[in-house]
């Protein structure tokens, strides 16, 4: 199963963002990961268009945007004109998803959505075969460093299940406390990419810990 990491520039130094993205991309990170909060969907405030443009100047990866906003649909054509890859929603806002999604797509971006905690699996199977990405979120969203949910686990599970029954190949991202003690755990419960943000840039050695977050996906007992 392919390994995809992610790292989330939320907990990156923006004083230092470019060399940040190098490093990222040095030590073979697969995406960048972006979010963007309104602070009305989460109770905190982020970044838009102009830091995409930024991250698409200095980096090769795929930036993988996470739009945790109400009303998503209105950011989808600057933010692909800006340079996100894959444009992730959240199912809790998004009640035409069916729309949303082709509307992503026809942009020439790949099309993802979001679950919160609290919100089930079961919620997306009618759209599971036009993902392109489904993100399951492991703590609740907003802040960066928060402490993974355990009954994460099975909710991963049954996601890659629903995704196998439907013959999709979306990718199946978590996000929220991902760390060395998490990301096997989720890897075995079905998870392929990993979006971590504060284990990696508040690590002492970042570019070694995208490798050790890689190698515990191999780690078999």
């Amino acid at each position: 199963m392919t390994v995809r990491i992610a790292p989330s520039i939320l907990s990156a130094d923006f004083g230092k963002l470019a060399d940040d993205l190098a490093m990222c991309e040095a030590a073979g990170a697969d995406w960048i990961h972006v979010d963007v909060m309104d602070g009305r969907f989460v109770p905190n405030l982020s970044y838009g268009a102009k830091i995409i443009e930024t991250v698409k100047r200095y980096t090769r990866l795929p930036i993988d945007v996470h739009l945790m906003v109400v009303e998503p649909e209105k950011y989808f054509q600057d933010f692909v004109k800006a340079g996100a890859s894959v444009l992730t929603l959240h199912q809790e806002v998004a009640p035409h998803l069916d729309r949303q999604l082709n509307a992503i797509r026809e942009l020439g971006a790949q099309a993802g959505v979001a679950i919160n905690p609290g919100t089930p699996v079961e919620s997306l199977r009618e759209v599971a075969h036009l993902l392109d990405l489904l993100l399951i979120m492991t703590v609740n969203p907003g802040f960066g460093g928060q402490q993974f949910i355990d009954y994460s686990l099975d909710k991963i599970t049954r996601a890659r299940a629903m995704l196998h029954s439907c013959g999709s190949t979306a990718a199946l991202e978590v996000d929220g406390g991902i760390s060395r003690d998490t990301i096997t755990k989720c890897w075995r419960a079905g998870a392929d990419t990993f979006v971590a943000g504060n284990a990696i840039f508040s690590a002492q050695n970042p570019s070694l810990e995208i490798a050790l977050l890689r190698g515990l996906c191999s780690v078999t007992t």
